[in-house]
């Protein structure tokens, strides 16, 4: 049966993040954060709360030699902070993104050739990185019609295509399905295919429109869970979600979206 997770960062945003932590944990659900440069992590792992993703980068791209080199040193940077909070997996994205959720280098139109080709090196040398140290990197798809307009490799289509390339253990996908439901859809259909192949590290959710909880928005959740138990997923579903009212309603409407 998988696990199931909530993002610290967007709930019970009016406490610290460790006493948001402390209060995800005594709920029952794991707990993500984003940057973990904004947090101390001392504080954080003082908390009973046991992590399962972080922020796996501070600054870099997948598109260019130079962002690329650059989210090399930061990803290990990052690999010692989840050492720290013995935290599983380091989430990345196609380019660094700003407070806002924009990138820092945007690119427009499609991705080229060459920044394929230095996305899949990259790539290959972070799962290097991953394995030798025991944790995961996995490529989150994004969308760029509502929340990350100009995010290279945005789809769930692209990051399924360069996980598969690369085709290592250290590298899986951060399968959002919030995210794919405002670009692609089909959401059933995209877990199968990708459980099918091996490549999902973690899945995401929040409902559409509006990224709050499951229930409040056109997602049937509970047949993408009862799709994900038919496949035998066993891995981690996280809550990324806005709560849309108080967080301990979404939490629990969460749990309910996902309780067969």
């Amino acid at each position: 049966m998988y696990t199931l997770a909530v993002c610290a960062e967007m709930v019970f945003r009016d406490l610290p993040i460790e006493e948001r932590a402390g209060r995800i944990h005594e709920a029952g659900f794991q707990v993500e954060i984003w940057d973990w440069t904004r947090h101390d992590l001392d504080a954080l792992a003082k908390t009973p709360a046991e992590f399962s993703s972080m922020t796996g980068y501070i600054r870099g791209t997948l598109t260019d030699p130079d962002g690329a080199a650059e989210l090399l040193s930061t990803a290990e940077e990052s690999i010692k902070a989840a050492e720290h909070l013995d935290c599983p997996r380091l989430n990345l994205h196609g380019t660094g993104l700003d407070g806002e959720g924009l990138p820092v280098v945007p690119v427009t139109g499609e991705a080229t050739g060459e920044m394929w080709i230095i996305a899949h090196r990259t790539l290959t040398r972070l799962a290097e990185l991953g394995e030798s140290a025991g944790v995961t990197f996995t490529l989150e798809n994004l969308n760029t019609a509502v929340d990350h307009p100009g995010v290279p490799f945005a789809r769930a289509h692209d990051t399924f295509a360069l996980v598969a390339a690369v085709d290592r253990p250290g590298l899986r996908m951060n399968l959002d399905l919030y995210h794919a439901q405002i670009g692609e859809g089909n959401l059933i259909e995209l877990v199968r295919r990708a459980h099918g192949a091996g490549l999902i590290g973690e899945i995401q959710v929040a409902d559409v429109p509006g990224r709050c909880e499951p229930g409040t928005g056109e997602i049937n959740y509970p047949a993408v869970a009862r799709a994900l138990t038919d496949l035998g997923y066993d891995g981690t579903i996280a809550l990324e979600a806005w709560p849309s009212g108080d967080s301990h309603t979404a939490m629990e409407r969460f749990r309910a979206a996902f309780t067969l």
